[in-house]
């Protein structure tokens, strides 16, 4: 009888060990001094410190079928980011510095380099959130995704004094919210834009497009800022003159403003304060979709909302921050203005 192994199976255990081998430098970047051993252990070692009351925020997510463009083009040096932002952004909300991160990443076959790509992504934004990579699992399951394709999720934990947690408790009837721009789509909304992009349009990814400066599927795949690095100064400086964070996902403004809100108030939204970036624009013209379904699935331009005190919202007013509305009393969303024609 002939014998088999483990990689007559299609788990291939050397590039497994050569994976790991070409993304040692890339993690071992991302250390900060609180990181305890290295690189390859069962668990990743975080000694927590100079805190009073620490309060543990921890935030998991994934990219979504944003991959399949991924994989359409076969590009994937930016999905790390997503996977860190989609967390690190979710964690912050409450205030919380991003402390570390952790990947899971499953592949159909195992192809070191391309694991090298993404893992290489995910370092770089963790360095630039500030939090270390300190684990991770590459799972090769045979036959359980197409060779080429994988799923990517990631788990991120991060830190709030007890005092400074940010909470809904906060918001009072007056605040203004402060919209951060996004990069783009996000992670997002992603099977209704595939359904527009490639279904109806019957685009293949590299077509230009007037009005974007880069190809179509080079647009989609712009990774989710981060903005950690942007907010954590902020927080710092006006203490509890922060009345609440929101990360603009999916669910949009409709769904997400909410979550930041005591359930007495709602909010009204002056979409003619920041400028509808195109791509927003030409889904919603090729999809026709209905304006209500555009700020309930995607950010539209607006990544990030910071409800503040009136008497600071002028100082968080320039080029790069936008007054985009008011806590009121009552309940809901109100969204006016917008042009979202093309």
């Amino acid at each position: 009888m002939e014998q088999l192994t483990y990689k007559d199976s299609g788990v291939d255990i050397d590039a497994g060990n050569e994976s790991v081998r070409l993304i040692k430098n890339f993690v071992r970047s991302t250390y900060r001094p609180e990181v305890l051993g290295d690189i390859g252990g069962f668990g990743g070692l975080f000694a927590l410190k100079n805190y009073d009351e620490p309060i543990l925020v921890s935030g998991t997510d994934g990219v979504g079928t944003k991959l399949k463009i991924a994989f359409m083009l076969n590009k994937h040096d930016t999905i790390g980011q997503d996977a860190v932002a989609m967390c690190v952004n979710d964690i912050l909300v409450q205030g919380a510095e991003p402390l570390f991160f952790l990947d899971y990443l499953a592949v159909g076959k195992l192809n070191p380099a391309q694991v090298a790509e993404i893992v290489r992504g995910v370092a770089n934004a963790c360095k630039a959130s500030g939090c270390a990579l300190i684990g991770g699992e590459t799972a090769e399951m045979s036959g359980f995704y197409a060779e080429g394709e994988y799923d990517i999720a990631g788990f991120a934990v991060g830190v709030v004094e007890k005092k400074s947690l940010i909470t809904p408790a906060r918001v009072k009837v007056g605040d203004v919210l402060i919209g951060l721009p996004s990069s783009g789509l996000h992670s997002n909304g992603f099977s209704l834009v595939r359904k527009i992009v490639f279904e109806r349009m019957g685009f293949k990814g590299d077509e230009k497009i007037d009005g974007l400066d880069k190809t179509i599927g080079e647009e989609l795949l712009t990774p989710t800022r981060l903005y950690p690095a942007t907010c954590l100064p902020i927080i710092k400086k006006f203490g509890d003159k922060i009345h609440g964070l929101i990360h603009v996902t999916g669910g949009g403004f409709y769904d997400n403003i909410p979550r930041a809100l005591p359930e007495n108030l709602g909010a009204t939204i002056n979409a003619d304060a920041w400028s509808v970036p195109k791509i927003f624009k030409l889904l919603q013209t090729w999809g026709n979709v209905p304006r209500r379904e555009m700020f309930r699935t995607f950010n539209c331009g607006i990544g990030m909302i910071l409800i503040v005190d009136a008497e600071i919202a002028d100082k968080l007013t320039d080029e790069t921050f936008y007054r985009i509305g008011r806590v009121v009393e009552g309940s809901g969303i109100e969204i006016l203005g917008g042009d979202l024609s093309d």
